[in-house]
């Protein structure tokens, strides 16, 4: 074994993740060029579907160079696991929209500034199809990585907090070209805003995936998950800019903590 393929067996995660960015943000880099950042409104939908082959594609090389043939089988394998407990169905799909529920909720005593997407909508039913199919091919394509690789290979060395942390900030972290705006280094507030995007509610959200994943081993329940986030964000939350949408990631965030504080972290203190 030659010293390069011997560090890439025993280092698959982080063949995984150096992949996964490399291939999301090489796809954005090679469609806009290096000076087509930040990326406008207009290239996102194009752009995000390029970046979505990035985990996908990273596990399956990952797999592939690290545990060959048999790595590809158990990637795939985890899809079809669909035998857990109606209970962890509805976790899965409730988390967000409860969530975001409950953000609007609180919002709601001290502000009409905080409306439903769905509620301001022209076509509602076209845009819950929309979002659907969006969160359907999103949650798909991400979790085949995230979960499908990286989260199995982290439970063996870490806890469910400890990797659900880890893989959020990263999971954050690749979204960034996507949330960089014109306007993000220019001054607090547009600063503030990406980092409330990426590193604050996201993470948490990852921290609860990671716990349904441990308590299901079901890829296909995680990225049911992931679809009813993405949903989510696109049918009830708030079309909203500047403080406002702070305000709203701030409480979102506040929100999603605390049912990981009732969760992961109950059953953490409980062990």
């Amino acid at each position: 074994m030659t010293r390069t393929g011997g560090f890439i067996k025993t280092h698959p995660l982080l063949i995984y993740f150096i992949l996964a960015f490399v291939l999301s943000w090489g796809a954005i880099l090679i469609s806009v060029g290096p000076g087509g950042l930040p990326v406008s409104e207009e290239q996102l939908p194009v752009l995000i579907v390029a970046m979505l082959l990035g985990p996908s594609l990273a596990a399956i090389l990952a797999a592939g160079l690290t545990t060959g043939t048999e790595g590809m089988r158990d990637l795939f394998s985890r899809l079809g696991r669909w035998r857990v407990s109606v209970r962890w169905y509805a976790v899965a799909l409730l988390t967000a929209p409860l969530a975001t529920l409950a953000v609007l909720l609180v919002l709601s005593l001290f502000s009409s500034e905080f409306p439903a997407a769905i509620s301001t909508a022209d076509d509602r039913l076209a845009l819950v199809i929309m979002w659907i199919a969006a969160g359907l091919a999103v949650g798909f394509f991400e979790e085949l990585g995230w979960t499908g690789f990286a989260i199995p290979r982290m439970r063996k060395r870490y806890g469910v907090f400890t990797t659900g942390l880890v893989v959020g900030v990263l999971w954050g972290a690749w979204h960034f070209l996507v949330n960089w705006e014109a306007d993000t280094f220019t001054g607090a507030l547009p600063f503030a805003l990406l980092f409330a995007r990426l590193f604050t509610w996201l993470v948490a959200y990852r921290v609860l995936m990671v716990w349904v994943y441990d308590r299901t081993e079901s890829q296909l329940v995680v990225t049911l998950m992931h679809v009813s986030l993405v949903a989510t964000t696109g049918i009830l939350d708030p079309v909203l800019a500047g403080g406002r949408l702070l305000i709203f990631l701030l409480v979102k965030a506040a929100v999603l903590w605390i049912m990981v504080a009732a969760g992961p972290l109950a059953r953490r203190r409980v062990a």
